[in-house]
């Protein structure tokens, strides 16, 4: 890759027709609406609801990302599986679809140990043509990966940074400090509250699921501090701060963005897992929408 990620990278939702297949025209103004306000794409990722995605709709998600950016922004698409060789398997097949990067979640219902994380990771990365990111989300696999074991695998050249998203500056930082005389190897802060100090701290990017949302407040965050103002970074993570605690109160997160997303106007469809909302629910996601967006 020749050039660091940087800003804001959108966990893009995967837009669904109302039969609840793959929608690409849908997905490209998705990617547009994300692409209008400075944002990147993160595809195929949790608010992109890869667990309820087949193979052949992941590769036509990452085909339909890459295609309509062209180059604009950068598209990186999570191609994370339970395996390492089914994982090899669809990263060889992303690699050829023009993504900047790879995601890769840690393998999930089977504990492991560090070592085993490591020897998975470096087969993976051994395997691809095209870098990759370590994805940690502990809460979601069941497996964390360790900040020390994360400094032993930044030393291999494909492999380029790691998305956390365990959810606490603990974690954050962690990370950050491990990796902080490596030049190159990037941390990319996925929790929507801790975008502000992730970038104070050292993060080069962000992973956001809110940016569905209100892509316009969460960018702020990002190009305030790349301005210099840290105050005004601050404030705009505070109303972050107040959209996802309100928001993610009503409903788990992927779902709960979706469903926001649907109420603005936007016809993105259903999330595919068995959550549904009442009347109420939509109600409050809709005055959430309405005191935190503009």
């Amino acid at each position: 890759m020749s050039k660091k990620i940087s800003g804001v990278l959108t966990a893009i939702v995967t837009t669904f027709d109302k039969n609840g297949y793959f929608s690409p025209s849908a997905m490209r103004l998705q990617v547009q609406r994300q692409l209008g306000y400075g944002n990147g794409i993160f595809c195929g990722g949790t608010n992109g609801e890869f667990f309820v995605l087949n193979e052949k709709e992941k590769l036509a998600l990452i085909e339909t990302c890459t295609d309509e950016v062209a180059g604009k922004a950068a598209v990186v698409g999570h191609i994370g599986e339970i395996s390492t060789r089914e994982t090899i398997r669809l990263g060889k097949q992303a690699a050829g679809l023009g993504v900047d990067a790879v995601s890769v979640i840690t393998p999930y219902f089977v504990p492991l140990k560090q070592e085993e994380l490591a020897w998975h990771y470096r087969a993976i990365a051994d395997a691809l043509p095209v870098p990759i990111f370590l994805y940690n989300i502990p809460a979601r696999t069941g497996n964390t990966l360790q900040p020390e074991t994360v400094r032993q695998l930044a030393s291999h050249p494909n492999i380029i940074g790691i998305k956390d998203s365990a959810g606490s500056y603990e974690s954050l930082s962690g990370f950050l400090n491990a990796v902080k005389d490596l030049e190159g190897f990037s941390v990319l802060n996925g929790p929507d509250s801790l975008i502000h100090q992730g970038f104070v701290d050292g993060c080069s990017a962000c992973i956001s699921g809110l940016a569905n949302v209100a892509p316009k407040e969460i960018n702020a965050i990002w190009s305030r501090f790349h301005a210099g103002d840290v105050e005004g970074s601050r404030a705009a993570q505070e109303q972050v701060t107040g959209l996802r605690t309100d928001l993610y109160n009503v409903a788990f997160s992927p779902a709960a963005v979706k469903k926001a997303v649907s109420l603005m106007g936007y016809d993105v469809g259903e999330s595919r897992y068995p959550i549904r909302f009442s009347a109420a629910d939509e109600e409050k996601i809709l005055q959430i929408i309405n005191k935190y967006t503009k």
